[in-house]
């Protein structure tokens, strides 16, 4: 490349370019790539849900922990059953996503053991928020077991800010 050429690379997010030529003609192009692409992003971002490893580690560090005996949620007499249950799912895909467990999926003994409740008691709850579509059910070879939906994460950020009743 010659001294009077620029080279701009521009990633932003998912998105990536690569631009050379005069000083000129790369400020023209990026700045038209920019403009046309930036708005179409910026609206897919409006419409889109998504809660990553960052997401659900600020919105539920506090009520969850990884331990040396795997997920779980923190105590709390304020929460509902179904609460404890999406939260405690929600810890499974924490572990998952940092690569501490194999599956964000969860059994119905392994939600009863996590949360030192009744598989009956979880069953009768798992039933409702799977019907709601904050919990997928999921059966293979191995048994039946349980994930968070990505609005079961909504659900319960929004019952925790007082937006969404807790039921």
């Amino acid at each position: 490349m010659s001294e009077d050429q620029v080279r701009v690379e521009v990633a932003y997010g998912e998105l990536k370019a690569t631009f050379s030529g005069s000083p000129d003609e790369v400020y023209t192009t990026v700045s038209r790539f920019l403009a046309q692409n930036l708005p179409q992003i910026e609206i897919a971002k409006k419409v889109t849900l998504r809660y990553d490893l960052k997401d659900l580690v600020e919105s539920f560090g506090d009520y969850v922990k990884i331990t040396d005996e795997g997920p779980r949620v923190m105590p709390s007499e304020r929460l509902s059953l179904k609460q404890r249950i999406a939260l405690q799912l929600v810890a499974a895909r924490i572990a998952y996503l940092l690569g501490k467990t194999k599956s964000d999926r969860l059994s119905l003994q392994e939600l009863g053991s996590a949360l030192g409740v009744a598989t009956k008691s979880i069953s009768s709850r798992l039933s409702e928020l799977v019907k709601a579509g904050n919990v997928q059910r999921a059966s293979d070879e191995t048994g039946t077991a349980y994930s968070v939906t990505t609005l079961g994460i909504k659900w319960l950020l929004d019952t925790f800010s007082g937006r969404a009743r807790p039921e």
